[in-house]
């Protein structure tokens, strides 16, 4: 087992790139595209990522069953302007630390156009996009319509929470193809250093929908206001449970069995009560609480090193904890790749480097 001690300077983290084994490869910029490397606006600049292929010991999949073969891993991720460049690093993560990467089928979700700006990618823009960075990807890009959670959001404690793409998870069930049992869910600003073949192989036991890290140390009653605890109709939610906190950016999904339940019926319903009564201030990550918690298959922490985008203060920064590590995650408001082009990198974001293909 590896211990990670606190990283104080570069070489520290160059040592630990080596521990994460990060292979060396040499990108391209993308063939049939300008000077600046254009396929649309969002893809100048990125490389052409090398083709990932299968190992001698993969199962091979049947093509004639597309996403619906039951030996397919399926990752669900989320598709903006914003954090796209993460999305891609984060994909690229995956293809290098896998040994069957051609058994890996991802799930984009992205927001279709609706009142917002013409500027926005189209669903069918970031399909030519992917494609031309992933020349080998098997994937397939959702259009998600924001008009049926827009009006269910309120604001919460950073800008950044309130993008109705943040509650798309609440709809895979509904979005993906319903030969889909289940996904694992992971947000944009995530690396993989592990193979995610050993996530996918975690079973989520009895009737649970959800499995993901959980942390029982953390005070639950904290996400919640006193207008929720000093209601007794609302505070005996948790009655008889043990509910422990679980970051929802790293998840697998039960999609089978949430389609059988009314689990997005009662995430909105939550959201409408917190529209009227203010029960929460973070975003989308309370209505899974109230409606998961206590009911989650807990999964080892290092499948989500959360946290590495530093506390809500500009230019803090986090180091590893202590024991293995599958996968960083710079939740937070600091992102790597916002750090690193403005020249103040935490230490941890020199982790996230080697996988962007964002080569300005």
């Amino acid at each position: 087992m590896v211990h990670y001690r606190i990283i104080t300077s570069l070489a520290v983290v160059l040592v630990l790139q080596l521990l994460l084994l990060l292979p060396v490869f040499e990108s391209r910029p993308l063939p049939g595209t300008n000077s600046a490397g254009d396929v649309t606006g969002l893809s100048r600049g990125y490389m052409k990522s090398p083709v990932y292929g299968n190992g001698n010991q993969c199962e091979a999949l049947d093509k004639s069953l597309g996403f619906c073969d039951p030996s397919a891993i399926h990752v669900a991720m989320t598709l903006d302007s914003v954090y796209f460049r993460g999305t891609v690093a984060a994909v690229h993560s995956i293809l290098r630390h896998t040994s069957c990467p051609e058994n890996i089928h991802f799930h984009f979700v992205a927001a279709d156009s609706g009142c917002a700006s013409s500027s926005l990618p189209m669903p069918e823009e970031y399909d030519v996009i992917l494609r031309s960075i992933f020349p080998s990807l098997s994937f397939k890009v959702y259009s998600f319509s924001t008009q049926r959670v827009r009006s269910l959001i309120t604001s919460s404690i950073r800008r950044a929470l309130d993008n109705p793409l943040n509650y798309a998870r609440t709809y895979l069930a509904d979005i993906i193809e319903p030969c889909v049992k289940r996904v694992i869910y992971l947000d944009s600003d995530v690396i993989l250093a592990d193979d995610i073949q050993k996530l996918w192989s975690v079973r989520v036991t009895g009737d649970r929908v959800i499995g993901a890290p959980t942390y029982c140390h953390a005070n639950f009653t904290n996400y919640f206001t006193d207008n929720f605890w000093s209601d007794p109709q609302l505070s005996k939610t948790f009655e008889g449970k043990k509910p422990c906190y679980f970051n929802t950016g790293v998840m697998i999904m039960e999609l089978e069995r949430w389609r059988k339940g009314s689990y997005t019926e009662n995430i909105e319903n939550w959201m409408e009560i917190q529209r009227e009564r203010k029960i929460y201030s973070l975003g989308s990550l309370p209505p899974f609480l109230l409606v998961f918690g206590g009911d989650v298959e807990a999964i080892s922490h290092r499948w989500n090193q959360h946290g590495l985008g530093g506390d809500n203060v500009l230019n803090s920064c986090r180091s590893l904890h202590s024991g293995p590590v599958s996968l960083l995650h710079w939740s937070g408001k600091g992102k790597p790749w916002v750090r690193l082009d403005n020249g103040v990198p935490c230490p941890v974001d020199y982790l996230w480097a080697p996988h962007d293909l964002c080569r300005l």
